[in-house]
């Protein structure tokens, strides 16, 4: 399986991108960044690329892809709408459609938020434009899966790109399996996250459209990665 990563930089990515690596069925691994990221294993390559609004130029790596793991995302804190827009619906979807046209039939997962508004009628700006990106997503021409976790626990030194969550991060780990038990129902792991991205890319129907923390849970345990205990 080829697969495209975006986003493998941030927490989500990070570990999406390890459990590629470790999968012995993803035989190649594109990453399509913005800065340089690595280095990384033979099997993984990077594409650095400026303009996330466009990406014609670089099609003819994309060509041929399997699936595409959408991990792109920043926080809505600080930011204007027109920014949030242009980071989560316009990047997102220029990425979708260039893949459209030059892998026919690709799985594309895309990585959410629990509380995103599919009927963008929800007072939270986030959760409309994350509701549109996601509806739009469904009409194209592809397999799209939309991952809708909640709380995310970082496993294996996938680190939050943000100071503010790496701190705390690592001032609330130890209390995550008292959060996990006393809300099961939102809460996940990077871990657990990548591998049911990968089960769902390699399950050709049945999947649901949109998935929630307790979902992604029970498909990451079907088949554990090698090596993420």
């Amino acid at each position: 399986m080829k697969v495209v990563i975006y986003g493998s930089s941030g927490m989500v990515g990070q570990g999406v991108l390890r459990a590629c690596v470790l999968d012995e069925g993803v035989s190649s691994v594109l990453l399509v960044s913005r800065r340089p990221t690595g280095p990384h294993p033979a099997k993984v390559t990077e594409i650095v690329h400026d303009d996330f609004t466009d990406f014609s130029a670089i099609e003819g790596e994309l060509a041929g892809a399997d699936a595409c793991f959408y991990c792109l995302g920043v926080s809505s804190a600080g930011r204007s709408e027109a920014e949030y827009t242009r980071i989560t619906y316009d990047y997102t979807l220029a990425a979708a459609h260039s893949l459209v046209r030059v892998s026919p039939g690709l799985v594309f997962i895309y990585v959410s938020g629990e509380g995103t508004d599919s009927e963008q009628k929800a007072r939270a700006a986030w959760a409309r434009i994350k509701g549109r990106t996601e509806n739009d997503l469904a009409a194209l021409n592809l397999r799209a899966h939309m991952f809708r976790p909640g709380y995310i626990q970082p496993r294996h030194g996938a680190r939050s790109r943000t100071p503010l969550y790496r701190l705390l991060y690592a001032a609330t780990s130890w209390l995550y399996p008292v959060l996990h038990r006393l809300a099961p129902t939102h809460t996940t792991t990077t871990a657990h996250l990548a591998q049911a991205m990968l089960t769902v890319a390699r399950t050709p129907t049945g999947s649901p459209q949109i998935l929630t923390s307790p979902q992604i849970n029970t498909l990451a345990t079907r088949t554990p990665p090698a090596g993420a205990s």
